[in-house]
């Protein structure tokens, strides 16, 4: 289907990024449980500087540099989730960066990583994606400064950014504590949004707005309110990532899933059957761990499944302005309310 979209472009005249990729975005990673069975039995290095290596699965790495300073690492990139050259550059960036606010600092570097299929797709389209990350980069005062490129088959984008943060106030995805509000900083349903724009087009300016916003204030309150436990919401989708964080705290958790904001036109989307393999994967690896209550239906759970790209932040505890849409609580897996 893609290669016949990708042709039908090329005949019209018209390039439509997202023809030239096997999925879209975050929803293009693999899979969790797949991943997970990769690196089972693989080790962080051992070193008392390590503060959050391998083994967390957190979403940065923390490495202690000095006692009032902590460097942090990350890496992201993906497929075209839009069509717009330049508007996919500040996605990607925003979702790059959103690692390192995740875990409570602020980003100081970055580099580009780039795949492009030379000779296929006008490289006037990739000095537009780059662009727009450095717009988006500019916003967050990181500057990005080189980057590495390959000539690849499926074009990708995203970036390696460098932060900073007070060790002792990390937000990390092993410290959730029983008992305290779960708050979400963005709407979720994006991943239905994207794959219906992938496949027909229509292009969705809430949702792209969505996607370009950083969650540097949203990070910097949560910081600033003592919190301790947060990560980002992206390709696992908000059951996935809440799991993961449950997991290596060793909590539970309660989502009420009314609560929860979505996207304009994201259930029509999920009614019209715009739901990606992505989604439909992440809620197979966490199914084993959901208590649905009564009237929650399947079509509930993969909107709480749906792989988002850029999302907001999931938080162990209040922010004021933003959305509590559960609690953690002291016995396992995650129930659905």
């Amino acid at each position: 289907m893609d290669g016949i979209m990708a042709l039908d472009q090329e005949q019209s005249g018209a390039v439509r990024l997202t023809g030239y990729a096997h999925g879209g975005g975050c929803a293009c990673k693999i899979p969790p449980g797949e991943l997970e069975d990769v690196v089972r039995g693989l080790a962080g290095q051992t070193h008392p500087d390590v503060l959050v290596g391998l083994d967390g699965g957190d979403d940065a790495s923390a490495v202690l540099v000095s006692e009032d300073l902590a460097v942090l690492s990350t890496a992201d990139f993906f497929t075209p989730v839009v069509d717009d050259a330049y508007d996919w550059g500040r996605i990607a960036a925003a979702n790059a960066l959103s690692d390192i606010y995740a875990m409570g600092g602020r980003p100081v570097s970055a580099i580009n990583l780039v795949g492009w299929p030379r000779g296929v797709l006008p490289m006037e389209l990739l000095a537009e994606v780059l662009r727009g990350g450095l717009a988006v980069a500019a916003e967050a005062g990181c500057p990005v400064t080189g980057g590495h490129s390959v000539d690849d088959p499926e074009p990708k984008y995203g970036m390696a950014v460098t932060g900073i943060a007070d060790p002792g106030k990390l937000l990390r995805n092993d410290a959730a504590r029983p008992g305290l509000p779960l708050t979400l900083t963005k709407p979720i349903g994006l991943g239905f949004l994207n794959n219906r724009h992938k496949q027909t087009g229509e292009v969705f300016d809430e949702a792209v707005a969505t996607m370009v916003q950083l969650n540097r204030e949203a990070a910097g309150a949560a910081v600033q309110r003592g919190l301790r436990a947060a990560t980002d919401v992206t390709g696992f989708g908000l059951l996935g990532h809440l799991y993961k964080m449950c997991r290596a705290s060793g909590v539970g958790a309660v989502i009420d899933q009314s609560a929860v904001p979505l996207v304009s036109g994201a259930r029509e989307a999920l009614r019209d059957g715009f739901v990606s393999g992505g989604t439909r994967r992440n809620l197979d690896w966490v199914r084993p761990h959901l208590r649905p209550g009564p009237g929650v239906s399947e079509e509930n759970l993969l909107v709480l499944a749906d792989a988002q790209t850029s999302g907001g932040l999931l938080v162990v505890g209040e922010l004021p302005g933003h959305p509590v849409v559960g609690y953690t609580t002291g016995g396992p897996g995650i129930e659905v309310r």
